[in-house]
């Protein structure tokens, strides 16, 4: 097997995908946390678990090797030492609230199975879990009063597997989360990039400890010299220059398109309303075509970075910047304002390339679904009743690791 990752565009047939299929962490949301959480709603674990299986099948039936976050997080942890280090850094960065409880914390963790122990991190601790602890705290005694129902917080944005980390050439950026709630979730990534043997020792363009926010959603590969990233509600524009310093001039990029969208929990991502579906097309939600600003990073010879103000249109800065006579938007809805709006919620623009011109889409975008096949765009559709619920759709639930080089 390689020890190495490989993404050099967006639309190379996909070879292998890393997902996390949802479970218990989804059952542990509830109404009155669901802000703190970053979810709009609650979904139905049984069917959105059958839903994922389908996704995963389709993959698979498309050429892809699947892996599973969890199953990889297990095999590192199988090491006593590195168990312990995980342990004790997770448990950390879960503002637990002291010292006693972080040690019962630990104890309780280490009586399961690794693998059951991997998903019982995930899952979150409820405070019913541990009956008893011993020798309290002020802090935990304060804390117990105020009736929280968790030691440690679920992670259910976790099967969004897009926004942790992301493959960029033959390394990764291990991102800066925007938020306290997704932080821990790069934990994962970081053990298995400096720990598993398949992946111990891919360069890093970015890493957690970085001071910016950074999301995968918004990073884009769009050809071995291209890349685009959003300044979006997630990712910083401090973040892009920082990865623009490490990564322009190195292996074959020369380019960042920085895409400035609006700041809003509907277009979190730049992914949320731009994603790449063929050589020369590209999905798109109205509702940024006239709001967006576009930025273009380049290194200059003497290593210092040339950022200019792109003031034509998106598709001939696209034409431009990736050597194509043209490009072609389609737009999600149609283009219709209701329709886009619709289904722009359930990302209908978040479509997931396994090969240039053929894409996974959640079914019910149906009048996004049909733009597509009008634009010779070969649709394959998966069911989206509740994994719709998480705002997220096949692009933001899976990370490829490896595609093939265009011709």
């Amino acid at each position: 097997m390689k020890n190495e990752v490989h993404v050099y565009s967006e639309i190379g047939q996909l070879k292998t995908v890393l997902l996390h299929k949802p479970y218990h962490e989804i059952e542990n949301l509830v109404p009155e946390y669901l802000e703190r959480l970053l979810f709009d709603d609650i979904a139905y674990i049984k069917q959105a678990r059958i839903e994922h299986d389908v996704f995963a099948d389709l993959l698979r039936k498309n050429g892809a090797e699947v892996l599973y976050l969890s199953d990889l997080v297990s095999e590192v942890l199988e090491n006593e030492e590195i168990k312990n280090k995980f342990l004790d850094e997770f448990i950390d960065e879960g503002n637990v609230s002291s010292v006693q409880l972080k040690k019962t914390l630990i104890e309780y963790l280490k009586n399961f199975e690794t693998k059951d122990m991997v998903e019982k991190i995930i899952s979150g601790i409820r405070t019913k879990d541990i009956p008893e602890i011993k020798n309290k705290s002020l802090v935990d005694m304060v804390n117990e009063r105020e009736d929280y129902p968790f030691y440690l917080d679920p992670l259910p944005n976790l099967y969004f597997q897009r926004d942790p980390f992301a493959t960029i050439g033959s390394g990764i950026t291990l991102n800066r989360m925007s938020t306290i709630t997704r932080n821990r979730e790069t934990i994962f990534a970081k053990y298995i990039f400096d720990y598993h043997s398949r992946f111990k020792g891919v360069h890093k363009w970015y890493d957690r400890n970085e001071k910016y926010a950074l999301e995968g959603g918004d990073e884009l590969v769009l050809s071995n010299k291209v890349l685009a990233i959003g300044i979006s509600q997630r990712t910083t524009a401090k973040a892009i220059q920082s990865v623009a310093k490490r990564i322009l001039g190195k292996e074959s990029f020369e380019t960042i398109l920085a895409f400035n969208i609006p700041k809003a929990r509907a277009y979190m991502h730049l992914d949320t309303v731009f994603t790449m579906v063929d050589h020369d097309s590209f999905t798109i939600h109205p509702g940024i075509e006239g709001p967006l600003e576009l930025y273009s990073i380049r290194m200059d010879k003497d290593n210092s970075l040339s950022i200019k103000f792109e003031k034509e249109e998106l598709s001939t800065i696209l034409s431009k910047y990736l050597d194509l006579p043209s490009v072609n938007l389609i737009r999600c809805g149609g283009g219709d304002f209701i329709d886009a709006g619709r289904e722009q919620w359930s990302d209908g623009s978040n479509t997931l390339a396994i090969s240039p011109g053929k894409v996974l889409c959640y079914d019910r975008n149906y009048v996004t679904n049909e733009a597509l096949r009008k634009n010779g765009i070969e649709v394959i559709e998966m069911p989206s009743y509740e994994l719709s619920r998480g705002r997220g759709g096949p692009r933001c639930m899976s990370m490829p690791l490896v595609r093939e080089d265009l011709n």
